[in-house]
């Protein structure tokens, strides 16, 4: 797992500042030809607006395409980031009271207040790496008082080549790469995780980074949560997954990282943001 304050801050002195995706300026000459086709409209630079700090992690205020303004807001955030520790293989929580905070950043990434869990609504680390926060504010709430717009999840699988942010509120960094394509099982430690996003190299992220959004640049909607990476070669060991195919054959990629998913969640988010794991379409372990 990329996880927090271990060799972190070595990792973000030496790797510098993040550097937000740049948008090349039109030449003259495609200027002049504008007039043959329009050119496509530019995606939003992604910001760390709606992004939060955990105390040992990253994480985001996000809602489904369904979810109400007056719902309590949701934050998602990785399994073995929960205040609880990590769950073990076949562990899963629902609806457990706790009181965690976060740290709300706007677009400049400045914490602008504090949001309070009044429960984890959901959290494992089997087939998948996440944790859902339900908050004792509203989307409404949030908005008024600082102005910012929850990130909303994507219904539909990603795409190999999609480009992508990883934005850290951890760290008030973002990481900026491709979606690589995408892994049939990956493996680290006792854990097992199931069509995972592997990310091209430029995304580098440490310690900190789990629990980040994945944002599709196109869209600025959620499409996975940041989780992991193999550290040093290592195969299938703590902080170096490797990949397993359906074949059973597996592959290690020293240096590259990884995210979990979060499509195959929204159909288990129902009336009112409540976890529903019956629900049709939900693609969740159930305790």
């Amino acid at each position: 797992m990329n996880k927090p304050l271990i060799g972190a801050f070595l990792a973000a002195l030496l790797l510098g500042a993040g550097v937000a995706p740049a948008v090349a300026a039109e030449s003259a000459q495609a200027r002049e030809s504008a007039t043959e086709a329009a050119p496509a409209p530019a995606a939003k630079a992604v910001t760390f607006a709606g992004t939060v700090a955990l105390s040992n992690c990253s994480g985001s205020v996000v809602r489904s395409p369904d979810s109400a303004p007056t719902d309590p807001a949701l934050v998602l955030s990785n399994g073995h980031c929960l205040e609880t520790g990590f769950p073990g293989p076949g562990e899963v929580l629902v609806d457990r009271p706790s009181t965690r905070t976060f740290t709300l950043l706007d677009a400049s990434g400045s914490g602008v207040g504090t949001l309070r869990a009044s429960k984890i609504a959901y959290g494992t680390m089997t087939d998948t790496d996440l944790s859902l926060y339900e908050l004792t504010s509203t989307y409404e709430e949030i908005e008024s008082a600082y102005g910012i717009e929850a990130l909303e999840l994507e219904t539909a699988h990603p795409v190999a080549g999609t480009a992508i942010t990883v934005a850290s509120g951890y760290w008030k960094r973002t990481y900026s790469c491709d979606i690589d394509g995408f892994v049939h099982q990956l493996k680290e430690g006792r854990w097992t995780w199931k069509d995972s996003v592997r990310y091209t190299p430029e995304c580098r992220t440490i310690g900190g980074t789990s629990g980040s959004p994945v944002i599709d640049d196109a869209t600025g909607k959620v499409v996975a949560v940041n989780n992991t990476g193999n550290e040093s070669g290592q195969e299938c060991t703590d902080n170096n997954p490797c990949e397993v195919d359906e074949n059973g054959d597996v592959t290690v990629r020293e240096g590259i990282n990884y995210a979990q998913q979060t499509y195959n969640m929204v159909p288990c988010i129902g009336l009112g943001n409540k976890i529903d794991l019956d629900r049709e379409g939900c693609g969740l372990p159930k305790p």
